[in-house]
This record gives structure tokens, sequence and C-alpha cells, in this order.
């Protein structure tokens, strides 16, 4: 099982990014896939979520209306654009997949097995 994020790099205040993170699951198509992120000196938190019953997604409050979540079953792979950063998105993005058939609740690290190796995110002011 193995998770690979790519996009992350430095950009300025304003500007956008697009992660990918492209999964070598066996169905992901029925995987809740996330991201999550942890800047200097924190708590890695959640980020986004989207679920495979309905892709259904999930925001965390900060970034919400900046960030969208999406999928592409055919690739095996996850967005995450992320639009109009902050200095405060500054952070390492992890992507995560939930067991196959998991349908529960997204926020938390605990529902998430597999995890990819993360990717830098800096914004500069």
């Amino acid at each position: 099982v193995q998770l690979q994020a790519s996009g992350g790099g430095l950009v300025e205040t304003g500007d956008s990014l697009r992660l990918s993170c492209a999964a070598s699951l066996r169905t992901f198509n029925a995987r809740i896939m996330a991201w999550f992120r942890q800047a200097p000196g924190k708590d890695r938190e959640f980020v986004a979520a989207i679920k495979w019953r309905d892709d259904m997604t999930y925001y965390a409050d900060s970034v919400r209306g900046r960030f969208t979540i999406s999928r592409d079953n055919a690739k095996n792979t996850v967005y995450l654009q992320m639009n109009n950063l902050r200095p405060d998105d500054t952070a390492v993005y992890y992507c995560a997949a939930s067991r196959s058939g998991w349908s529960g609740t997204p926020f938390y690290e605990r529902n998430y097995p597999y995890w990819g190796q993360g990717t830098l995110v800096t914004v500069s002011s």
C-alpha cells in the first residue's frame, strides 16, 4: 500500500496550488480519502475529506471556501485544490486513506491506516 503526495512548493499569499495523491490501493473507490496538514511546531490537523459512497466532502473551517477536495477513481488519485493561500496554510500536507468499505466520521487521524509521505507547502507573506 502506497500513497504518493506531490504538488507542494513555495508560493506567495493569494496564490493557488493543486496537490495530488496517487494511491496504489485496491478498492480505491471504496475508501474515504483525506488530507491532513502539520505546521511547524503544531499537531497534525484535518484539512479535507471525500467519501466514496456519495462523494460527500468535508472541510476544516479554516479552509472551507478556499480549498476543494476531489477524486478520480479511474486514476486512483485524490486532489486538493488550494486557492487564496495564506501564510498560515504553510505546512506539510499528508494524504490518507481509510479501510476499504469504511464510511464513518472522516475527521480523525485514527480512522486512516494508510498515509503518504507528505508534501511541503510554504506560503510567503
